[in-house]
């Protein structure tokens, strides 16, 4: 059996993903990354190891997320891409004339126009913490609710409270008084979800020409309650992939393949055995220059593999 590995490493969560010559799902992982990029990188590449059929190939892997670089690094990459790239492109893979693409991960979040199969537009928002997965985390166990419920919970409110979410400490202290004035729990969260999608839709949506199909992605996207108040703002449809939560690494498993069936090179995946290598990562700042950057290097036993950082690319 053939296969393409995508890996997508993000501030919360580590994504990987396995697909057939065929584009179809074989295996994927959510694993938090806890801080430790290359740890969860390991952690996530051993487990496939274990779950995959023993016969499998790897033809491609690609990389994508904030820790992209460090993880081409690791795995060897043959494709290491921006995550609104690899994001797109599986968007594409489910929804072939998907216009517009809802991101909401741990701490991030992201808007894609698509026009005709091509990228025109994009924002990001990684400044603001309201919005993101980490924040829904905190309220519904300030709540005392599991996030799984958040959704079911939304969805029996009657008359959803206004709560003001243009920022997380703002939206929780409304929450705290409209629970005092007694407003049931159901109804608080209802209007979470709205005062969240608002914030979304006003900062990084905003000047965003918002065309059906919509597709909503990212770990968030397993919220029902977020995806109503999405169809409700926006009076469309909301479609959320089957496999929401990995859409990057998926994304990256189908670069990896475009990129290796045009070149018809060898992958530089260095195998499963990357699992049981250690890595050490440290940083120094290069005096050449009144720049002073900060230069990362990636060393395996004593020998370096990367470095990367600097603008000139006296270290690179």
């Amino acid at each position: 059996m053939r296969g393409y590995l995508g890996i997508d490493v993000g501030s919360v969560s580590t994504n990987l993903a396995v697909l057939t010559e065929d584009g179809e799902l074989i295996e994927s992982l959510y694993i938090r990354t806890q801080g430790q990029p290359i740890k969860a990188i390991q952690s996530g590449i051993g487990q496939l190891k274990e779950r995959l059929p023993k016969d499998i190939r790897i033809m491609g892997a690609a990389t994508t997320g904030s820790a992209r670089k460090l993880a081409g690094v690791i795995v060897g990459a043959d494709v290491i891409k921006n995550e609104i790239t690899a994001h797109a492109v599986a968007a594409m893979k489910v929804v072939p004339d998907v216009r517009t693409v809802l991101e909401i991960g741990g701490q991030d979040s992201k808007i894609i126009i698509i026009r005709d199969g091509v990228v025109v537009d994009f924002a990001m928002n990684s400044v603001c913490a309201a919005g993101t997965g980490s924040f829904l985390d905190h309220q519904a166990a300030r709540l005392g609710i599991a996030i799984e419920d958040f959704g079911d919970l939304a969805a029996q409110a009657t008359t959803p409270v206004r709560i003001a979410g243009r920022c997380s400490v703002f939206a929780e202290s409304d929450m705290v008084h409209k629970q005092q004035m007694g407003h049931s729990v159901p109804d608080i969260i209802a209007g979470l979800c709205q005062a969240l999608v608002r914030n979304y839709l006003n900062n990084v949506g905003k000047g965003k020409d918002i065309q059906p199909p919509v597709v909503f992605q990212g770990g968030v996207a397993a919220n029902k309650g977020i995806k109503a108040a999405f169809e409700e703002a926006l009076e469309t449809e909301i479609v959320v992939p089957p496999y929401f939560g990995v859409m990057g690494a998926v994304g990256a498993a189908l670069l990896a393949q475009e990129q290796i069936e045009q070149t018809k090179a060898e992958t530089q995946f260095r195998g499963f055995e990357v699992s049981d290598i250690e890595y050490n990562a440290s940083s120094f700042e290069c005096t050449g220059c009144a720049n002073r950057c900060e230069v990362v290097e990636i060393k395996q036993d004593l020998t370096v593999l990367a470095r990367w950082g600097d603008r000139c690319g006296r270290w690179q």
